[in-house]
């Protein structure tokens, strides 16, 4: 999965500096865009790390029980859901339809994980698809060489170091129904504005909830650092590990595999070969008993006719595809 990651400030600025000769290329590559880039690195990548370092030895001396954790689950499942089923499924890749209103809730939970606003994940992401696992994909492990050296180096720059400087596609080129969207437009702009946000929320419900400031200071830990900490990884793991370890089921141009084991922890998304046999299916499951829980969100707004025109392949099509049809 793309899983991410831009870094672009606001779409406005970056799109300010593109000429119309770059506009017509599909990636630009510049000094203004890669301290955006740098910026974002630090403040959603190092930082929580850091961050995480400094508190944990307090955490014994701050509240801890049965509202920390709330306050964890409670965001990583706004923020995981807002990234798979909204910025994935629903952004990128048209996978069903869904109202304005809806769509502008799932792209401020999105955001609020700290991967880049919506619309340069989304160009990210269709890029990864364009060229997977071949020269110009953002964050394959498989360019580094063929030596475990090689390899290591392709699994760290997948996972986490691509982040830092890399070719930001245009969102002319691979996004223009994004961009034509001014609500969604309108909301990017916003980016750092909801990435705050998953901060500032957990922080005041942590204080309101003990009263005290130390309850403010678990509720940040809780329910912001170590939250997005835990997105983040989780989410990259789809990059790195999953583009060379696992199963395949089907027969694709590019290195993915599904790892059932976290399917739960990454909303589905580890049914990274079956998403990319069928990129534009709603289900990156399958089947109802392949764990998805990106998916269950959609058919949950389905039943409350919030979501229709979801896509998902036929039994006959998918078994057509598989490597021992």
């Amino acid at each position: 999965m793309n899983i991410n990651i831009d870094t672009s400030q606001e779409l406005g600025n970056v799109e300010s500096i593109l000429t119309d000769e770059t506009k017509r290329k599909k990636v630009v590559s510049n000094s203004f865009i890669h301290r955006l880039q740098r910026k974002h690195f630090i403040l959603f990548q190092i930082l929580p790390f850091l961050l995480t370092l400094v508190f944990l030895p307090l955490i014994p001396y701050l509240p801890f029980g049965k509202f920390e954790i709330f306050l964890f689950v409670l965001f990583w499942l706004i923020t995981g859901f807002g990234v798979s089923s909204g910025y994935h499924r629903l952004f990128t890749h048209r996978s069903y339809k869904t109202h304005d209103a809806v769509q502008v809730i799932l792209a401020i939970c999105g955001a609020m994980a700290g991967q880049g606003g919506v619309i340069s994940w989304s160009a990210l992401h269709r890029r990864h698809h364009e060229l997977s696992d071949k020269l110009g994909d953002p964050h394959s492990p498989n360019l580094q060489g063929s030596s475990w050296l090689g390899r290591l180096r392709g699994l760290v720059h997948s996972h986490v170091t691509w982040m830092y400087k890399h070719e930001y596609p245009s969102v002319v080129h691979y996004v223009p129904d994004l961009i034509k969207n001014k609500t969604l437009l309108k909301v990017d702009r916003y980016y750092y504005l909801w990435a705050a946000l998953g901060f500032v929320l957990p922080t005041l419900l942590g204080g309101l909830y003990h009263w005290s400031l130390a309850g403010a200071l678990a509720g940040f830990i809780w329910g912001g650092v170590l939250r997005i900490l835990w997105g983040g990884h989780t989410i990259w793991s789809i990059n790195s590990f999953l583009h060379c370890f696992g199963m395949k089921r089907f027969q694709t141009e590019e290195y993915s595999h599904n790892f059932a084991l976290i399917a739960l922890f990454t909303f589905g998304e580890s049914w990274h070969n079956n998403h990319h046999a069928f990129p534009a299916s709603a289900s990156f499951g399958l089947e109802w008993y392949r764990l998805d829980p990106g998916y269950w969100f959609i058919q949950l707004l389905e039943v409350f006719h919030l979501a229709w025109d979801v896509k998902v392949p036929t039994t006959e099509k998918i078994q057509s595809r598989e490597l021992n049809a």
